[in-house]
């Protein structure tokens, strides 16, 4: 639904049209990514559980996984579905509140999720370098409040986009490329200057983004130092083994996102659009997939309680 150039379209709905040139592959597109999205859903409520009903695993780091399964679960809910929609029926038309409402889950989530994977780098850090206190210094109130003033970080940091956007004009098209709303997409139809939505957008990137990735290489400076003074190799390869799961999890995050974030202000004419939507889906729905495999597979405390699980429930058979 296309408008003449110089007309102004009232903010009421847009259309998501999935990927662009891609259409006719929407279907077999879909099917792996219908597959993730199941995949996620029942290994994260599974490890939610697992960490719920498990005392084994009463400690700060399954904690903070627990934190991120549901942010993962929630973040994933989020988009898929819709995206689903798409690939299988038609391009969908989006109410333009309900964008904007997706536009702030999107964005606040993964701001969320950020400063859950830098509370477990700070985690492991005080587990390696401080073992003996590290009862003492994460107690479950600490662990509460900061998980509390990283979701609350998340979400106020999120909510001038929503209303930053609905007061921008927008005109010739209310098509958006992209098989959800995402901010830099949707204020590309304006018509206005989007100055003051770039400049808070990028804001905003580095207020979490940057800081939570400097508070990560530190932690992990530190933790390399304490590793490398460690005689014992049993305590060695454990401190090794517990960090490997955390940083294969950051690199999943981060570069999708990273690729995704300069796409949107850097590639423009030199990143195919395809492959940008396709990556931007991968970012949203890579994360929630693979880390419950990674932690399952590297963490043995969880592959011993989900062993212990199965048998007892074969015992009461």
């Amino acid at each position: 639904m296309l408008f003449p150039n110089n007309s102004y379209v009232p903010a009421q709905s847009f259309i998501l049209n999935g990927i662009p040139g891609l259409q006719a592959a929407h279907v077999w597109i879909s099917l792996p990514l219908c597959t993730m999205y199941v995949i996620s859903l029942v290994g994260n409520l599974g490890l939610v559980y697992l960490i719920y009903s498990e005392e084994s695993l009463y400690r700060p780091m399954y904690f903070f996984l627990a934190m991120l399964s549901l942010i993962d679960l929630l973040t994933c809910t989020t988009t898929l579905p819709n995206a689903l929609c798409i690939f299988w029926i038609n391009p969908k038309k989006i109410e333009f509140n309900a964008c904007l409402v997706q536009m702030f889950f999107v964005h606040g989530l993964t701001g969320v999720e950020s400063g859950v994977l830098m509370l477990m780098a700070l985690d492991h850090y005080v587990a390696i370098c401080y073992p003996l206190r590290y009862a003492t210094i994460l107690t479950n109130p600490i662990i509460a409040k900061a998980g509390l003033l990283t979701f609350l970080r998340g979400v106020l940091l999120m909510i001038p986009f929503p209303f930053l956007v609905k007061s921008l004009p927008f005109c010739q098209s209310n098509i958006i490329t992209h098989t959800y709303c995402d901010h830099v997409s949707v204020v590309k139809l304006s018509c206005a200057s989007i100055k003051v939505n770039v400049i808070y957008g990028l804001m905003v990137a580095f207020l979490i983004g940057l800081l939570d990735i400097c508070c990560i290489s530190v932690s992990y400076a530190m933790i390399l130092q304490a590793i490398i003074s460690l005689s014992s190799s049993d305590a060695l390869q454990k401190a090794s083994s517990t960090c490997t799961a955390h940083i294969s999890v950051i690199i999943i995050t981060y570069v999708p996102a990273f690729f995704t974030f300069s796409a949107h202000r850097f590639g423009g004419h030199t990143i195919a659009p395809s492959l940008h939507i396709i990556v931007a889906n991968l970012y949203l729905l890579l994360p929630p997939t693979l880390n419950i495999i990674v932690y399952g597979v590297k963490t043995k405390q969880i592959r011993d309680s989900v062993i212990n699980f199965f048998q007892s429930e074969k015992g009461r058979r």
